[in-house]
């Protein structure tokens, strides 16, 4: 389970205010070097108000764009994607590569559960149209064995029973994609809900920032 983190959303307006703010100032110094009147001290006061506001605009005005068009940010809760990603761990996920380069299996999704902004991350294991099925620890899509690269085999072996365990052919529809978890004893995913539709999908991959021994893509 993810959210949308209040501490990401806070970092990344704080970074884009500053920015502009150095970019106003920068400006602002050249047009002071270019006027030929002389400004009283009030006119620059009010010029540096206004000036400071329209930045500040601005500013609030690009991360909003960049959260909600171009970057999700996520904080994990749980431990169904663990070992690939822990607990409490803050990062951002690809809107705009979504957008552009489609899905493909094995891919990392957000998943929009409900109005309340919840939130699922898990991994792409079955595509639209395609025949899905687990037997003695083993993924079979239109009943070939298909490896799945992905695993911390270390962690997977350490589990005393079957790591996924079996169930029968789903035969996927238009527009829907089977999600599991990569820690799958511990993984509510499509073996409960069911396979997500597309419209569901919110965005794909995931790079971590913290912890810092996590930091880095997650397939992106």
């Amino acid at each position: 389970m993810i959210k949308y983190s209040l501490v990401v959303r806070m970092v990344l307006a704080l970074l884009g205010s500053v920015f502009f703010f150095f970019l106003f100032l920068w400006n602002k110094d050249i047009i002071l070097r270019m006027k030929k009147e002389v400004l009283s001290q009030k006119d620059l006061l009010k010029r540096d108000i206004f000036d400071y506001c329209k930045t500040l605009l601005i500013s609030l005005v690009s991360v909003y764009l960049i959260v909600h068009y171009i970057f999700l940010p996520v904080q994990v809760k749980g431990t169904s994607m663990y070992p690939t990603l822990e607990d409490k761990a803050l990062g951002i996920s690809n809107k705009i590569g979504f957008t552009l380069n489609g899905l493909k299996r094995f891919d990392i999704v957000i998943i929009h559960m409900d109005d309340n902004n919840n939130y699922l991350v898990k991994r792409i294991i079955g595509l639209p149209g395609e025949t899905i099925s687990y037997k003695e620890d083993k993924l079979y899509i239109n009943g070939e064995y298909v490896e799945e690269p992905f695993f911390d085999e270390s962690y997977r072996a350490s589990s005393s029973h079957p790591f996924t365990t079996d169930f029968e052919e789903i035969t996927l529809g238009e527009n829907e994609y089977y999600c599991l978890g990569d820690n799958r004893p511990s993984s509510r995913d499509s073996r409960y809900y069911g396979p997500f539709q597309k419209e569901q999908l919110s965005s794909k991959g995931v790079f971590i920032f913290y912890p810092f021994s996590k930091f880095g893509v997650k397939s992106w």
